[in-house]
């Protein structure tokens, strides 16, 4: 019998207003419209907005300190890219807290894979910056909630169009939580380079694989079988989080990759492979980017069919 996947969405994710920004409420209600049908029968999982004491896991004081200043002040971009509004905040906890609950719900066996599809996005956050729309770093606090939850080794795969920076920094000198990115290059934040392997304790622990513009499917495929697959089965995890971003779109207006729904629902089976090989299936997804909305809605739908069969 089918198990289906924890799907956690909350209408709050529609508060960060940032007016024509590309990172816009609109992604919300696309991904919302395109899934409602789906979500009757999915286990039904609460989710809290992070504490403080969830952040600090990741982030330091002062930058929970500075983005809370900010949202009090009405608002304010904090660079050319990312802007803070009066709920943004309060927005981005809600996404991080989503992620948590995910954990929780895959942890506590009430399903073996869950997606948080909190916004705004959180993989170019660093432990004290905000940046690249980023706020909060929704699955690195994931994962470090994760390791408290005993967790002892985690691979995080990240296919966002961007390279996730934060979440590599964050954890480039751990042991136990192994990241492994496909990206284009150059692109924004121009980091994410193949010789970027992890640091100190940590080295041997990054896998970077970036892409030309153009690249498409098959290379994204080639990229995930004989990059990122085999680095998964070095760090033998005993769970996986994903940053599902989908701004590797042929339709999106940022990236140039030129993925098509099928190459993006064939990552997904891939990943839910490598969940089902090395950790009993147990897989945690978090939204990143997309940002052409009518793809998006249809890319986040096919991965949740994707994470629903075989389960379990």
């Amino acid at each position: 019998m089918t198990q289906l996947a924890a799907v956690l969405i909350d209408d709050a994710f529609a508060r960060h207003d940032t007016g024509m920004h590309p990172e816009h409420p609109r992604r919300h209600a696309a991904i919302h419209s395109a899934i409602a049908g789906m979500l009757p029968g999915r286990p039904e999982i609460a989710s809290d907005p992070a504490s403080d004491e969830i952040l600090l896991r990741v982030h330091t004081p002062d930058h929970l300190r500075e983005l809370d200043a900010i949202a009090a002040t009405c608002g304010a971009w904090v660079d050319p890219d990312t802007m803070v509004g009066p709920d943004s905040v309060d927005t981005a906890r809600t996404a991080v807290g989503a992620a948590v609950a995910g954990i929780n719900a895959v942890l506590d066996g009430v399903t073996s894979r869950a997606f948080a599809l909190g916004r705004p996005p959180g993989h170019h956050a660093t432990a004290s910056r905000a940046m690249g729309f980023c706020l909060l770093n929704s699955i690195a606090v994931a994962a470090a909630h994760a390791r408290l939850r005993g967790i002892e080794q985690i691979a995080i795969i990240d296919w966002d169009v961007h390279h996730g920076n934060g979440t590599q920094a964050i954890f480039e000198d751990d042991p136990a939580v192994w990241y492994a990115s496909i990206h284009q290059s150059p692109l924004y934040p121009g980091t994410g380079a193949a010789s970027e392997t992890g640091r100190g304790a940590g080295e041997g622990t990054v896998c970077n694989a970036p892409m030309r513009a153009g690249s498409g499917d098959a290379a994204w495929l080639e990229a995930f079988d004989t990059r990122v697959a085999p680095f998964v089965e070095r760090a033998r995890p005993d769970l996986i989080l994903l940053s599902a971003g989908y701004d590797a779109h042929e339709s999106d207006p940022i990236g140039g990759c030129m993925v098509t729904d099928d190459g993006f629902a064939a990552l997904t089976e891939r990943t839910v492979a490598l969940a089902e090989r090395h950790c009993d299936g147990r897989l945690v997804a978090v939204l990143e980017g997309g940002y052409d909305p009518p793809a998006l809605g249809r890319c986040v739908a096919r991965t949740i069919v994707t994470l629903d069969i075989g389960t379990a």
